[in-house]
Formats: C-alpha cells, structure tokens, sequence
C-alpha cells in the first residue's frame, strides 16, 4: 500500500485523500448554492468554519476540477446550477411543499425538461422527480431539507 502526504499531515492513502477531496468539494456545492461568495478567499474561509483545513490553492484546483463559474456580477455558480436556473427562471410559475414533496408549477408542455434539469443538478437531498406536462413533483429526503430546497429552487427561478 502507497501512503501519500496531503497538506503536510502525516501520511494517507490514496483513498482517504479523495475521499476528503469528494467530502470538501460536496462543502463547496452547498456553500456555492447557499451563499454568495465573490473570492476564492471567502470560499476557504467558509471551508475553514465547517472544519476543512484547505489553502487557496487547493480551493483554486477545486473550483478548476468542479466547473465553477463567476457570473457578472462576480458570484461563483455551479456550472450545472447554470442550466437549472435558466429552465427554471423561464418555465417556472410556482413552487410549493407539502411535508418532504416539492410541487413546481410549469408553463404547459416544460415540466419533463424542468424536471431533468432539477435530477441532472444533483441536488443535495433530492431523492428524484416525477413530471406531467406542466408539473414536477420532486421527492426530498425529508420536510426540513424541502423548505432548504424549496429556498433554493426559488431564488434560481427569479434569477437571484
């Protein structure tokens, strides 16, 4: 077994350090989806505060291996989180939750397109989704994680 050095520490497996790049770059999607960070700097700091011990460079890598993207107005998005919010901003008219359910409202004949886009997302939660011809009901994992999701859908339908 080859053991490697990561960040100066002792010594992992190559294993354990992806499994810690997986963990760390799982942070980065759901601080990305929940904050609006500007800098690579405020992305490592928000990774320090949930117990990631990473550089700036490392968080550079990151944001080259995930895709992210600045939008114009200098907030990082995910890049997947770009095609969610233009299906979403365009055809969606509502959303509402009942317990763990998510209802979206669609413009007629959109919902199987909305719906793709939500499961291609990977949202963090969401179990899956089942469309009609102008709704989606998304699946999530239980009620809490619905009203964060629902927050979530909301804000990329009007565009924020």
């Amino acid at each position: 077994m080859q053991l490697w050095r990561y960040n100066g520490s002792p010594l992992f497996t190559k294993e354990e350090i992806v499994k810690h790049r997986n963990s760390r770059q799982d942070a980065i999607r759901e601080i990305i989806r929940g904050k609006s960070i500007k800098t690579q700097r405020a992305l490592v700091d928000e990774l320090k505060a949930m117990g990631f011990n990473c550089t700036q460079a490392t968080v550079s890598r990151d944001i080259s291996d995930m895709g992210l993207r600045k939008l114009p107005e200098g907030v990082y998005v995910l890049s997947e989180d770009l095609h969610l919010q233009r299906m979403l901003s365009e055809f969606v008219n509502e959303v509402m939750r009942a317990e763990n359910l998510l209802l979206v409202k669609c413009n007629p004949g959109t919902a199987s397109g909305v719906a793709a886009a939500i499961d291609a997302a990977g949202l963090a939660h969401a179990l899956g989704s089942v469309s009609g011809d102008d709704t989606v009901l998304v699946v999530v994992e239980s009620s809490s994680y619905a009203i964060q999701l629902k927050a979530i859908i909301e804000k990329l339908v009007n565009g924020a």
